[in-house]
């Protein structure tokens, strides 16, 4: 635990940190005696999507607890792993004014005791093979790894994620189905800035220019669910996609998946509630966003 004297600025709030699972337990369990627990699991590097996760959080549950952990078993990519931006000095204040009890900051050797390679594989099905699974091969077992070890840790009431991160949240969902774990999960809406750029820590990568840029994720989404109606979906799949590649981008995808099951639809029957799912990196920047369209 750290000595909040050695940070500036005044606090009339002091959050408790903890970076091992003994000392992280006998907090939980004098709250859990008190009330519900509310767990936020990220990866730093916070905004004001996190936030709105913690206060969301808070007014749900007695005792709320955040962790701050970089998976590296979730980055198929080595570089964008050394890449993810880091401030756990300023997450930890963030975390501080929004009263948040409870940080959990472990090492990776707590996480992955016997490193991560060899730990369980999840069958998600098609889940973890389409969109962010095509395109991020390894990226979903990865994140059941963590959030599997950290749902074992902490065993929350209920499990905060943000919609941003769409298929990932159904992937969690699964998880928990097939460990039959007791946390419920808690969806909340994707926080973004003036311009409709999703919230995301990777956005402090862009440059000026690309971050001008970077709205048109989300003016796309809007186009096509303006433009959608009965029959064939691939025209508008085509024409967004176009227009983010003259724009600068490239895309990984735009799709249209069935709320249910996230199963891709080139065609609409008018009536199955859909979402419009996009990926494309603006220079070295991977940006991802959805929107739900009926």
């Amino acid at each position: 635990m750290r000595n909040l004297a050695d940070l500036k600025g005044p606090y009339r709030f002091i959050m408790i940190i903890v970076k091992n699972i003994d000392a992280l337990q006998r907090h939980l369990d004098k709250a859990r005696a008190n009330g519900n627990i509310g767990f936020v699991p990220t990866m730093g590097a916070l905004h004001e999507g996190h936030l709105e996760l913690i206060r969301t959080c808070r007014k749900e549950n007695v005792q709320t607890i955040a962790s701050i952990f970089v998976n590296p078993a979730q980055f198929n990519d080595p570089t964008d792993f050394q890449k993810y931006p880091v401030t756990i000095e300023k997450d930890i204040l963030l975390l501080e004014k929004e009263e948040c009890q409870l940080l959990f900051l472990p090492p990776v050797e707590v996480i992955y005791p016997h490193g991560f390679k060899g730990t369980a594989y999840f069958d998600l099905g098609d889940l973890d093979k389409i969109l962010e699974g095509r395109f991020r091969p390894g990226h979903f077992q990865g994140v059941c790894k963590v959030v599997n070890r950290l749902l074992d840790i902490v065993q929350p009431t209920r499990l905060y994620l943000g919609q941003k991160d769409f298929q990932q949240c159904m992937v969690i969902q699964k998880l928990i189905e097939l460990t039959k774990k007791n946390t419920v999960v808690r969806v909340c809406p994707t926080k973004r800035e003036s311009d409709g750029l999703a919230m995301s820590s990777r956005n402090v990568r862009l440059s000026e220019s690309q971050r001008k840029t970077a709205p048109l994720i989300h003016n796309t989404l809007l186009r096509a669910k303006r433009q959608i109606k009965k029959g064939s979906l691939l025209m508008i799949k085509q024409e967004r996609t176009a227009i983010l590649s003259e724009a600068g981008f490239r895309p990984d995808y735009f799709e249209f998946a069935s709320l249910r099951d996230l199963a891709i639809k080139d065609t609409w029957d008018g009536e199955e509630k859909l979402v419009a799912l996009v990926a494309a990196y603006l220079g070295e920047v991977r940006l991802i966003d959805n929107m739900i369209i009926n």
